[in-house]
């Protein structure tokens, strides 16, 4: 055997090892470049005679030619190898079900709010804002509910420097839109969080959120008032419920009637019921015809103009709509109840 068949034998040797690209290379440098057999075989062609010269030249040709073709061969394996390797390791059947990406939701508040809000509009309300930081006048005064009243205690708050407080309903927007006396008729919801300085519990938070509106207008009654609140109620919660009114009192309203649903869990009196805690019935929003002296306080003539006025706890519907027993946990990262709403609630 000659040197450049043994040269090759041993390159063939090493060759059945190599099982990376890294190593291919790493063989092509030390048989084919400057520094390899072959390359140095080849410069020493002119020491030789004429008679040596042709056949070693086509010996170490022929070896050359034999190593650039098995490297480019074994490399074209290697990455045949690692196509087929990844192919295996990524293969899907496709005839399972897909894998579907979980979809968001928005929160059952804000769900709550665009459906009272969709009611509004078709009745002609438009949504006024205000700020949550506020006067004592626009919260209290200008609302029939002056200093050292008890309706202060019933709606204590968070208080701020320089006499500002936390609004404990959505009303003090009521109270600014009546300040501005723009052209009748006024009808207007406002709607938002609203603080109460209050202990928690299933029913109760420091922070939740209101929905309200007023009607002002001639010629109002209060056959408008309960026509009004039917559609409201009926519109958000379906026709299949049954309803009731019941006297309540507001300062800011005369005479003032509360609105009740007919429990949807036990539609009875069972004091084991999360929802009514043995009412049989749910209270969903109070309301009333507006005070004279609100309009007195903002330079209407109570006498010629009447109006209405409405609240509807959101919060409270959106526990009822997920199904929940207690309020809290709308107001925390749980997504399950994020996601209750759209699994057949309201």
């Amino acid at each position: 055997m000659n040197d450049a068949s043994t040269h090759l034998a041993q390159f063939r040797s090493e060759l059945s090892a190599a099982q990376s690209p890294e190593a291919i290379q790493e063989l092509r440098t030390r048989y084919l470049g400057k520094k390899s057999y072959v390359k140095t075989a080849l410069k020493s062609l002119g020491s030789m005679s004429a008679d040596e010269r042709p056949r070693f030249a086509k010996d170490i040709n022929d070896a050359q030619q034999n190593i650039e073709r098995e490297l480019d061969e074994a490399l074209a394996h290697i990455g045949e190898a690692a196509i087929a390797k990844q192919i295996e390791s990524e293969w899907q059947d496709l005839t399972l079900p897909g894998i579907a990406q979980e979809r968001g939701a928005t929160h059952p508040l804000t769900d709550v709010h665009a459906k009272c809000m969709a009611v509004m509009r078709r009745l002609g309300f438009t949504l006024e804002e205000g700020p949550e930081v506020d006067s004592p006048y626009y919260n209290f005064d200008a609302l029939n509910i002056p200093e050292n009243h008890p309706a202060r205690d019933m709606q204590d708050t968070f208080w701020l420097p320089n006499n500002l407080l936390l609004r404990s309903h959505t009303t003090t927007v009521q109270a600014r839109v009546l300040q501005r006396k723009p052209p009748l008729p006024i009808k207007v919801v406002a709607a938002g969080r609203v603080y109460r300085n209050e202990a928690v519990d299933a029913t109760h938070l420091a922070m939740f959120h209101q929905f309200e509106g007023i009607w002002v207008e001639e010629g109002l009654t209060f056959g408008d008032l309960k026509g009004t609140l039917l559609e409201i109620a009926k519109s958000v919660y379906g026709e299949e419920h049954a309803f009731r009114f019941k006297p309540k009192y507001y300062p800011y309203t005369e005479p003032s009637v509360g609105m009740d649903i007919q429990c949807a869990v036990c539609f009875a009196k069972d004091e084991h019921c999360p929802a009514c805690r043995g009412a049989g019935w749910i209270t969903i929003l109070g309301s009333g015809m507006i005070h004279p002296k609100v309009f007195l306080e903002f330079g209407y003539d109570h006498t010629k103009v009447a109006g209405i006025a409405f609240g509807l706890g959101t919060t409270r519907i959106a526990a009822q709509a997920t199904g929940i027993p207690a309020i809290k946990p709308l107001y925390e990262q749980d997504l399950r109840v994020h996601r209750a709403i759209h699994r057949g609630g309201m």
